[in-house]
């Protein structure tokens, strides 16, 4: 067995670590992790570590979750993977149909209303597609909303509109509708520009304002847009940005009246983030494409979905000479085990009463935050299990949050700064004590490195 030293020598010489900078990363001690266990990954000398930011956000109900490691081990019994180019599988057939079920009863009248759909209600977003992150999601429905108003005969419909400070991905068309100039800026010349809607930092801040120039550039651009694109209720990648469901239906009727579709990127917010299963369920409005990926698998496969309706599918009918086709596809698109591990996860949130659970944990979540009195904190930020905590205000140089971050290793927690914001994304497995102690780690990490 290598040592904790030659492993991370081994790294250094070969990874390249994405969002990383090479300088600094080989300054810092380095954490590899060899296994893991609940709510714990353990490093290869067999230290715990409470894992508060879902593995990048991704991991829902703990790690080895014996229902979707069992999953995973009967689908490799049958078939690991087999293309749809050309064949169908039955795992993929089914997860679609699965994920179409949970937008039965979605209709703008009742959207919102809460309770059950009506019995046999028709899915408002029947159609899947399948491809393998996040950014393909995103990208997938950037060109499906494209081509298709192309295709409907609206030729000068051209452009995206997107929230400031958007983080849609890593693919060029994510990244073009993304408004976050260090992660993007670079990049600029090889991007088409999108109109950049304004965006609270912080829900209820200045809104009626914001909504103003909203509508001022919906009103300039609104006939040249394909599509408005946004993260429902809150900014992850931004530090957390939250804005209110009335915010974003505002929004959102804007972009209708001026005939773009709407693209809800429930990548970070989907699968029970927010206290609902996605957040769209808060806003009540019913998106022309809801894109999905981490957390849909439950943080054990890459996979992702993009759902749009059947008026948006209907403008990629047509005879064969027409090429109407979407001409877009992933080697692994609706791969047989990740399917099989999503699968698994959404039984996990009916059979263990994942959601009614939330409010409860939520709770325990704002609880413990609202005893981080620090002088160095300067607010903290919260929707069901996502939060931040601000510190402020540091010279950027000083990288107060990824010292804090780092120092909360050394209290048995794992937590993941953006800038100087440090972020909470717990597992929704997660109970109250470990949420608190998250917090506790935290607290003690601050006094660590500022005092």
């Amino acid at each position: 067995m290598r040592t904790a030293s030659e492993w991370a020598a081994l790294d250094l010489a070969h990874l390249w670590h994405p969002f990383t900078q090479f300088d600094e990363w080989e300054k810092q001690p380095m954490l590899v992790v060899d296994r893991a266990e609940g709510m714990h990954l353990y490093d290869v000398d067999g230290n715990a570590f409470l894992d508060g930011v879902s593995s990048l956000w991704c991991n829902v109900h703990g790690h080895r979750h014996p229902k979707l490691d069992a999953a995973v081990r009967a689908q490799l019994d049958k078939v690991a993977h087999s293309t749809q180019l050309g064949l169908a599988n039955t795992v993929a057939i089914e997860l679609a149909a699965r994920l179409v079920g949970l937008t039965a009863g979605w209709d703008q009248a009742n959207f919102g209303a809460g309770g059950e759909p009506p019995r046999n209600a028709p899915p408002a977003l029947p159609r899947v597609f399948f491809s393998d992150s996040g950014s393909t999601a995103v990208e997938v429905a950037l060109k499906m909303a494209f081509q298709c108003q192309q295709q409907r005969g609206a030729t000068h419909r051209t452009r995206f509109a997107a929230l400031d400070q958007a983080y849609h991905g890593d693919t060029i068309g994510s990244v073009s509708v993304g408004g976050m100039s260090l992660f993007h800026g670079i990049y600029r010349p090889m991007l088409f520009e999108a109109v950049r809607i304004p965006c609270p930092e912080r829900a209820g801040e200045n809104e009626e304002r914001l909504l103003a120039e909203a509508a001022r550039l919906f009103r300039e651009h609104g006939d040249t847009l394909a599509a408005f694109v946004f993260e429902p209720l809150v900014q992850g990648a931004a530090g957390m940005r939250m804005h209110s469901p009335a915010f974003l239906r505002a929004l959102t009727t804007m972009a209708r009246d001026a005939g773009a579709l709407l693209v809800a990127d429930e990548v970070a917010t989907g699968f029970g983030r927010t206290g609902t299963l996605f957040a769209m369920e808060q806003v009540g409005v019913v998106p022309d494409f809801l894109c999905l990926a981490k957390g849909l698998t439950g943080g054990y496969l890459p996979l992702a979905a993009t759902l749009t309706s059947e008026a948006v599918f209907a403008a990629f009918r047509g005879p064969y000479t027409e090429w109407r086709t979407l001409f877009h596809g992933h080697t692994y698109t609706g791969n047989p085990l990740a399917c099989a591990a999503a699968l698994a996860s959404l039984d996990i949130f009916a059979e263990e009463a994942v959601l009614e659970a939330l409010p409860v944990k939520i709770a325990a979540l704002r609880d413990a935050l609202a005893t981080l009195d620090h002088p160095c904190v300067r607010e903290t930020r919260q929707i069901g299990l996502m939060a931040a905590v601000v510190l402020g205000d540091f010279p950027v140089e000083a990288r107060i949050g990824h010292r804090v971050a780092l120092a909360c290793r050394d209290h048995g927690v794992i937590l993941r700064n953006l800038g100087d914001a440090v972020v909470f994304m717990p597992p929704l497995g997660m109970g109250p004590p470990d949420l608190a102690r998250l917090v506790a780690a935290l607290r003690a990490a601050i006094d660590d490195v500022v005092g």
